[in-house]
This record gives structure tokens, C-alpha cells and sequence, in this order.
């Protein structure tokens, strides 16, 4: 069974909030960064982190998001999120939304983000944001039934019509999908994929699951 690919989520040169306008591309050469020092302490210091903040500007608003810890949570993710007015509005971003956000690219079940996995959500942000501009043609931060689905089975997604109609009730308010409810069916879509393809050593479609595990899965995201 061939799978949705996930090319351009790890690559989609992501946009900027707030220090660039919306739409202009990152610049590249970007340093990888570990975060593991004191708490409150930066592991860049000094004339680096003054070039780092140069070579990547996203790296400067990790900075001023995340707690002492170096980390990003669901609620500083949510202000964050606000703040840059990414979804068309300045109105809180959904809560639920960053905590299966933050639950897709938790490796290591902090329940919180590094830079590395901030900058791997930015990115599929933008993207999502771009597609959703795109069918969202009459400007009004929503976008209809029909279009939903269509995006869906554009990203690849093989889906009966029945799943794609039990998907679209879940996600639409008075028959309109906004743009935070847009990513975490994007979010879920993805999560979902990866955990049974994981699975499904055959890559045949099928997989026998442990209860457990179900459940856990489902809970996760």
C-alpha cells in the first residue's frame, strides 16, 4: 500500500512571524541546535547568538517563546501561535490544536519542544497555511465542506467516502472548516498515518493491533 508522502512538510521553506513579513521565505544555513543547558540559560551566548539570531530569524522568536527550560509547552505554543496572527485573526489559536501539535513532533515524550522540532512545525505551518489561502478563495479565514476533501485527496490521503464525511462533521462549524481546525485535521491525518504505517511491516494496508497500543494512540493525538 503506498502511503501519502510527507516531502514537503520536512522541506517547505517556512515563513517568518512577526520579525518578516508573511510569505517571505526563510534564509538558509541554519546551525543545529541542542537544547539541554541551565535552566534560563541560552546554549548560544554572546557574538554567536548574535549571528545565529543573523543566519536564522525564527531562531529569535523560539527565544522569546519558549520558558526557561528552553522548551516550548502547549500554552506558550498557543500564545505564540496568537500572537503571530497565523490563523487570518488575532483570536487565541486553538489550545487542543498546539497539544496535537506539540504530541505529533514530541520524540521524546517531554510533552514540550526544542528549537529543531519548533522549526519542523513552522514550516508545516506555512505550508498548511499556504494550502489553506489557496482554497480559501473568497478571503473569509474558512474554507467549505467539499474543499476540505479535496485538499485531503490531493495530500495523497485514500479515504472512503464515508471517512472523508465522518472527517469533515468532525471538523466543520455551521458547514465551514477554520484555519485552526484545518490543522489539526492536517495534524491527526499525519499522526494517524505514521502510527499505522509503523505498524504495517507488509505495507499491505492491514495491521493487527494490541488494545493497548490503540488506545494509546488515540489519547496520544
Amino acid at each position: 500500500m503506498a502511503y501519502p508522502g510527507f516531502g514537503a512538510y520536512g522541506t517547505y521553506r517556512g515563513q517568518i512571524p512577526m520579525q518578516m513579513a508573511m510569505g517571505q521565505p526563510a534564509p538558509g544555513g541554519v546551525p543545529t541546535v541542542a537544547h539541554g543547558g541551565s535552566p534560563g540559560c541560552s546554549v548560544y551566548s554572546g557574538a554567536y547568538a548574535a549571528a545565529a539570531a543573523v543566519a536564522d530569524p525564527l531562531w529569535t522568536f523560539f527565544r522569546a517563546t519558549a520558558g526557561q527550560d528552553g522548551e516550548v509547552d502547549a500554552e506558550e505554543l498557543q500564545r505564540c501561535l496568537t500572537q503571530s496572527g497565523i490563523n487570518g485573526t488575532y483570536s487565541p489559536f486553538s489550545l487542543e490544536t498546539c497539544r496535537i501539535m506539540i504530541s505529533m513532533l514530541d520524540r521524546n515524550d517531554t510533552g514540550k519542544m526544542g528549537y529543531n522540532e519548533f522549526k519542523e512545525l513552522w514550516a508545516a505551518l506555512s505550508a498548511w497555511k499556504q494550502n489553506f489561502m489557496m482554497i480559501d478563495q473568497d478571503r473569509s479565514g474558512t474554507v467549505e465542506l467539499h474543499e476540505l476533501t479535496q485538499v485531503i485527496v490531493a495530500m495523497g490521503y485514500r479515504l472512503s467516502p464515508q471517512t472523508l464525511i465522518a472527517i469533515v462533521k468532525r471538523y466543520s462549524k455551521n458547514g465551514r472548516i477554520i484555519f485552526d481546525d484545518y490543522v489539526a485535521c492536517c495534524v491527526k491525518l499525519r499522526a494517524l498515518t505514521d502510527f499505522f504505517r509503523r505498524r504495517d511491516n507488509m505495507q499491505q494496508g492491514v495491521v493487527n493491533l494490541v488494545y493497548d497500543d490503540f488506545v494509546q494512540c488515540a489519547m496520544a493525538i
